[in-house]
């Protein structure tokens, strides 16, 4: 983590929290590399293509040249810092992106000027409806020789409130023709401002708006002033009696709009070519609504009685409040070790404070406070209400947790990570790997949690769950290039079961005569199937001392075991109830073990009748993807044996959701990319076990080999 001079400290009124969200390839990380260059926050301006992206710091998204992970930076910008959240547009690391509206108070949505919206962008733009988070509609990369898409800006913009509604109201007009993008109209203030590309970002203001987009740009002056007077009866009245509205007023008006989720404001930029952005951060520091602005948060009160109705309560963002933090992203540093970035909610956290784990009971010293310019750590001697800070080698901490004063007890709720969508059988390649790979691991799922590392008790496997196959093959590479734990992948191994599906009764008899003592054992059972998810019950209902009660649990652990092996194929065997009801036993020749071994014959004998079968983990499924793809990926569905148990329509996506065998979705990431062409995602989650049909079930029996059960020991 290098270190930079210590900056100004902000008050939250004096900050701005924006999460830069939207489908990947619609500019982000670049767009945030020109800002700051903009705002002369960097000397030149960062690339991605070559690793130079402030955001674009990890070695794998370099690689990949796609974003995975959060990132922060700032830029001060007349006398406001605005903090800035990068974020994944790519739909396996989404969660990130949902993660990343805990901290901030705006979202930047951006809208790639050539496609137009995208499946992500209508997931993200879901989340900050859900998270109550205020939306900023950038259309960018205007560019592009192929801005506005194939029907050019009225159709971009007429699908854009389509989509989310007449309150989607352009604030800006693009001044574009044949030869390209130069400038945007504020429509606002109805002045034009011309840019050059490829400069500083800052740009040349004109009050003449040209003639080609005068006439549009007063009717949607008129439109927006509208709509800005529809939300308060005295601007109503005002709008009236002049016709408009003073500058001064709409302003003003504008920014409660905003800040209440009334209106959602559309702009126009070109983040490559460094265009429109100085008017873009004027915008987030009129605009955006600050922290001291936002709503207080509604935490849980660990103070609270165990009684009480109720257990929540608000904290204010406020410095007169006490001092309170939350986490939302936790990094591991090569050379700083464990970094954990945080938002003040309350209070003024100062450097070398004292702050309680609310969440973990213990205390954590917050030394060498920073505010994070990407991976470079800028110290401050203390951080306001509402602002974003980092921390390094923080003992216990961890994402989620709140931290702050002694006594005043509080927990912010995050987000909870989706389940992980495909798991992988993860084997160390040496001895050496092996000793590395746990703790490797472990710091890689304090950083992302959505991963989970975990052995499988049936089949031994360690497994790996990530959202695809893309996320677990770049946790695979950070094993290596970071902790040098080198691993193969594997397809895992489908957990099936067995069970039975009719009654029977068995007898199992253990005789073996030796020198001395013998051994002897005997027992009738009755199988009986029970419920899918019944697991295993067993019952005693021998009389009159044919079996002694101390043998008894010996009859059960052979049972057990016997059923642990399975019969068919070697997998475990679930859901049937077992009952001893009669026996005999021998008062010198008869033991535990003789017991033990007799439950095993006899529970296999009843297999036999017992019409035992194969049972197959089914996953509950959503898939998501744009209208057109629907019917291919029904008719793929009922081609893997799916049951779709619904549709619905979110804008123009449609989400499917489906259970289908787990055996069937092990490669699905891969082929729903292609049938959607990168559009569609899908999440799943194990819902229930299943009976397998019997054509599967032979091919599966056929290359599985019998488990033979030894009849002595």
């Amino acid at each position: 983590m290098l270190k930079e001079k210590q900056m100004k400290t902000y008050q939250g009124s004096e900050i701005r929290n924006v999460a830069v969200v939207g489908h990947a390839h619609s500019g982000k990380t670049t767009l945030i590399a020109a800002l700051l260059h903009a705002a002369k926050m960097t000397p030149t301006q960062g690339r991605v293509e070559d690793g130079s992206a402030v955001t674009a710091y990890d070695e794998e998204e370099v690689a990949r040249g796609v974003t995975m992970q959060n990132a922060v930076a700032f830029a001060e910008w007349q006398g406001v810092k605005i903090n800035l959240v990068d974020t994944p547009g790519f739909h396996m690391f989404t969660h990130e992106a949902r993660a990343a509206l805990l901290p901030v108070e705006a979202a930047v949505v951006l809208v790639n000027a050539q496609n137009g919206v995208e499946a992500v962008t209508e997931r993200v733009w879901r989340y900050a409806e859900e998270a109550n988070v205020p939306r900023i509609v950038l259309v960018n990369q205007m560019d592009h020789p192929k801005a506005g898409g194939g029907g050019g800006l009225s159709a971009l913009l007429d699908d854009i409130q389509d989509r989310w509604g007449r309150t989607c109201v352009p604030v800006q007009l693009p001044i574009s023709d044949a030869q390209g993008f130069h400038g945007i109209v504020d429509l606002v203030t109805m002045e034009a401002f011309y840019y050059t590309p490829g400069g500083d970002g800052r740009g040349k203001v004109t009050g003449e708006i040209p003639a080609s987009v005068a006439a549009d740009a007063k009717a949607r002056h008129e439109a927006l002033v509208e709509l800005v007077a529809e939300g308060k009866d005295e601007l109503m009245e005002e709008y009236f009696e002049k016709g408009t509205i003073p500058e001064e007023h709409l302003i003003a008006a504008l920014h409660e709009a905003i800040r209440e989720d009334r209106i959602f404001p559309v702009l126009f930029s070109s983040g490559l070519a460094n265009m429109a952005l100085d008017h873009l951060l004027d915008f987030l520091r009129v605009y955006a609504p600050s922290p001291a602005e936002r709503n207080p948060y509604i935490v849980k009160n660990l103070n609270a009685p165990a009684d009480a109705e109720d257990d929540t309560t608000t904290r204010k963002v406020a410095d007169s409040e006490p001092a309170g933090i939350v986490v939302f992203k936790t990094m591991t540093d090569p050379f700083a070790g464990r970094i954990t970035f945080f938002k003040v909610i309350s209070g003024i956290i100062k450097n070398d404070a004292t702050l309680q784990n609310y969440t973990r009971r213990t205390e954590e010293r917050f030394s060498h406070l920073a505010v994070m310019q990407g991976r470079k750590a800028v110290e401050v001697p203390e951080l306001h209400a509402g602002d974003l800070g980092a921390v390094a080698k923080l003992r216990e901490t961890l994402t989620g947790d709140t931290l702050g004063q002694k006594g005043a007890d509080v927990q912010v709720e995050i987000a909870t990570p989706p389940e992980p969508a495909m798991t992988y059988a993860i084997e160390p390649k040496t001895r050496a790997d092996e000793d590395k790979l746990a703790p490797a691991i472990h710091k890689l799922m304090e950083e992302d949690l959505l991963i989970r590392f975990f052995r499988d008790p049936q089949t031994n496997e360690f497994l790996i769950g990530g959202a695809g196959q893309p996320h677990i093959e770049a946790i695979v590479s950070r094993l290596k290039k970071r902790y040098h734990a080198e691993v193969h992948l594997k397809a895992p191994k489908v957990p099936y079961r067995e069970t039975i599906r009719a009654k029977a009764e068995a007898q199992g008899r253990h005789k073996k005569q030796t020198g001395g003592h013998g051994q002897f054992g005997d027992c009738k059972i009755r199988m009986e199937p029970m419920p899918r998810g019944g697991g295993f019950e067993f019952a005693n209902e021998t009389f009159g001392g044919s079996v002694p009660r101390n043998f008894i649990p010996a009859i059960e652990k052979g049972i057990v075991e016997s059923a642990a092996r399975g019969y068919l194929a070697g997998y475990p065997v679930v859901d049937y109830k077992v009952t001893v009801y009669d026996g005999s036993y021998h008062d010198v020749d008869s033991n535990e073990m003789s017991f033990k071994m007799a439950g095993r014959l006899a529970f296999r004998k009843a297999m036999e009748s017992c019409k035992p079968c194969l049972l197959e983990p089914v996953m509950k499924v959503e898939i998501e993807a744009p209208d057109e793809f629907a019917g291919t990926l029904m008719g793929d569905l009922n081609s893997r044996r799916g049951r779709v148990a619904g549709m619905e329509s979110k804008g123009r996506t449609t989400v499917i959701n489906a259970q289908v065998p787990m055996a069937e979705m092990l490669t699905y990431g891969t082929l729903l990319t292609s049938m959607t062409q990168g559009k569609g995602s899908y999440r799943m989650e194990m819902d229930h076990y299943d009976i397998v049909p019997q054509l599967v079930a032979d091919k599966i029996l056929a290359n599985a080999k019998r488990p033979v059960e030894e009849e002595e020991e």
